[in-house]
């Protein structure tokens, strides 16, 4: 094995591509309710359902960002036993953890001048990160060394798309993301937004669509008009605990272009406590964001 791959917990990833992927997990932890938990990275395990049901009935999830020591003391073992390190982390735009492993990386280079710690800004979250860390999984497979890896990485985030659509305003407002009478004209009008990743890592609207149903359609012209190569690559879904709505979505994308591998599972809680239940989203590489 020529590097170590690390992500956060945000990620999104099943334990199935953790383990054959061997990706290593650094654990989030958070307050539901203000009683702490944590979140180890493996959305197969978490209890999704009753995750989301919570937020419909008002309980609050508060998180904490990754700290620099966090990253030391899991890259540091590593670099001592001659391993070198590849971190794909949780978009800049949106977290400070990034930031926290960058310096992290910089203080570990100074100490193991022989060995390479390198770091990719997703510019994304859930499986905006998880499919650029399977991706790295793959080049290490292929041979290519961390410095490589890091290099092809940051040349194919551009290209990583996120879109989502959600279903109560409301949760994008207590983050600020919308306003207070825009949340509650959405709602009355029965406005839904189509979100993306742009490209600076922020979460931005890109349309407005009055009803779910032509709220998903826009998520599946998006990926007719800008998927490339999707036959020999990895496209996910993720949800809100809205199951058939995404094996709906599933169904549609495989319609138009099958992929490679097609990925369907519950949104982990991070990010999924800001879009709330009842969000659908779709990840898939294709022309520049």
């Amino acid at each position: 094995m020529s590097y170590t791959i690390f992500t956060d917990a945000c990620s999104n990833l099943p334990g199935y591509l953790l383990t054959g992927r061997n990706i290593r997990v650094l654990p989030c932890h958070y307050t539901l309710d203000d009683v702490p938990g944590e979140y180890d990275g493996d959305i197969e395990a978490f209890d999704s359902h009753g995750y989301y049901e919570k937020l419909r009935g008002g309980s609050v999830l508060k998180t904490s960002l990754l700290n620099t020591q966090l990253f030391l003391d899991h890259f540091r073992p590593e670099l001592e036993a001659g391993r070198d390190v590849v971190y794909v982390g949780m978009s800049s735009g949106i977290s400070g953890t990034y930031q926290a492993a960058r310096i992290a990386a910089e203080e570990l280079a100074e100490e193991y001048p022989d060995r390479t710690v390198r770091t990719v800004d997703s510019l994304g979250a859930g499986f905006g990160t998880g499919l650029l860390a399977c991706r790295a999984a793959d080049l290490r497979a292929e041979g290519k060394t961390a410095a490589e890896a890091g290099e092809i990485l940051d040349g194919e985030v551009p290209h990583l798309l996120q879109f989502f659509t959600v279903d109560d305003l409301h949760f994008l407002r207590r983050t600020g993301r919308v306003s207070g009478a825009t949340a509650a004209i959405g709602s009355v009008l029965n406005i839904k937004p189509l979100l993306w990743g742009d490209a600076t890592g922020h979460i931005v609207a890109c349309g407005k669509y009055r009803g779910r149903k032509k709220a998903v359609d826009a998520i599946v012209e998006r990926y007719r008009d800008r998927a490339v190569d999707a036959q020999n690559r990895r496209v996910a879904i993720t949800h809100g605990d809205c199951p058939e709505e995404a094996a709906a979505l599933a169904e549609r994308i495989t319609g138009i272009c099958r992929p490679k591998e097609l990925i369907v599972c519950p949104h982990e809680p991070f990010t999924g406590a800001h879009v709330g239940p009842g969000m659908l989203a779709l990840f898939f590489f294709g022309t520049s964001r």
